[in-house]
């Protein structure tokens, strides 16, 4: 595949995100408050006819849907540009990360000694990297482990290893944008063999990309 076809398949991703993200705010944000709208204005009505036990109810589930749709911006807005990557860094960004996708059934555990040789480039590809592997294991799931390691070479690149014991994926068309976004930093992505079920992706960096 030449240079020209990988990056027109990264931006064929990038739009399908993009129709994705307009789809979740369509079908989710907008109707929830769309739907709190019209309870504010239901309440109105019952405090105006002095049903004020009714207005208290309905402004009640108004709030604890306002709530829940606070939250689902949040976490847009943090896979968007995470602020703790923009102002902490790499490391503590995974950490975050990392928190938000464990769960009493899920453990995401990292060792990322390797990120004190990031530059700022590498670190927001590697991190947008990282949370789409997380991602796709989870939708493939139910994983009960995730592992993301994160080592230094010899030669000064780094070794990126994300591996989970989800259902193994044998289709590597769904990898087709971590590919892409690998070789934009003219890395290497390796599949090796996973013990038992699951799947490990490997990718390594060069030091002149890692550095950036």
């Amino acid at each position: 595949m030449s240079e020209s076809e990988g990056l027109d398949k990264l931006i064929a991703a990038e739009q399908d995100e993009r129709r994705r993200l307009a789809l979740f705010l369509h079908d989710g944000p907008v109707q929830e408050l769309s739907g709190i709208a019209l309870m504010v204005d239901g309440a109105l009505f019952s405090i105006a006819n002095g049903r004020l036990d009714e207005a208290r109810e309905i402004i009640g589930t108004a709030l604890e849907r306002q709530r829940d749709t606070i939250r689902q911006l949040r976490n847009l807005s943090f896979a968007l540009e995470p602020v703790v990557l923009r102002d902490h860094g790499f490391t503590p960004a995974l950490r975050e990360l990392a928190d938000q996708t464990s769960s009493s059934v899920l453990q995401v555990r990292l060792d990322v000694d390797g990120a004190e040789a990031l530059g700022k480039t590498a670190e927001v590809a590697l991190y947008t990297i990282v949370r789409e592997l997380i991602e796709q294991s989870v939708r493939r799931g139910p994983p009960t482990r995730i592992d993301v390691s994160l080592k230094r070479t010899e030669e000064g690149g780094v070794v990126l290893t994300v591996l989970d014991d989800a259902e193994p994926e044998r289709r590597r068309r769904t990898f087709e944008t971590v590919v892409e976004r690998v070789k934009q930093l003219h890395g290497e992505l390796e599949f090796p063999t996973v013990d038992g079920s699951g799947t490990a992706i490997r990718i390594t960096l060069p030091s002149y990309t890692t550095q950036r």
